[in-house]
């Protein structure tokens, strides 16, 4: 073998090592993303069915439900509104009428069953795509009430 081809044999060889290992890459990664949704993308079906994704916007004034760990409450962008069922314990600033994130998946019976609820750590931060959502439903937010990371 010429020095040129074994040249071109280590290129080739080190190309075909390298698109594995993004490949690898991009497969364990794929699994653990995580998509964000309104109530409104999620009932209008834009959300993945059978897969975790995250729901956001504002939890509906009276809507929460406990019994023990297990709580039931609604989330809203003020256009569409969605029943979210958790079991475990919420977050101190969880309250009604607060922003909240919860991660999960719909079930067959179109309640989002949640297996983590996030609240807003302040009064001042919401998550970007959660301050779209409730802007483009009209919700009244004050002027320099939501911060963008």
């Amino acid at each position: 073998m010429t020095p040129r081809r074994k040249r071109l044999a280590w290129i080739v060889a080190g190309v075909a090592v390298l698109a594995t290992a993004v490949g690898l890459v991009l497969y364990a990664l794929s699994s653990n993303i995580v998509f964000f949704f309104t109530p409104s993308q999620v009932a209008a079906n834009e959300a993945p069915q059978g897969r975790a994704f995250r729901v956001g916007g504002l939890v509906e004034d009276g809507s929460v439900r406990r019994n023990g760990l297990d709580v039931s409450f609604r989330i809203t962008d003020n256009a569409r509104t969605i029943p979210v069922v958790y079991r475990g314990t919420l977050p101190d600033l969880f309250k009604e009428g607060k922003g909240v994130v919860a991660q999960g998946a719909v079930g067959p019976d179109g309640v989002f069953k949640a297996s983590e609820v996030l609240a807003k750590h302040d009064e001042n931060y919401m998550p970007p795509e959660a301050a779209e959502a409730l802007k483009k439903a009209g919700h009244p937010m004050q002027s320099g009430t939501v911060k963008q990371p």
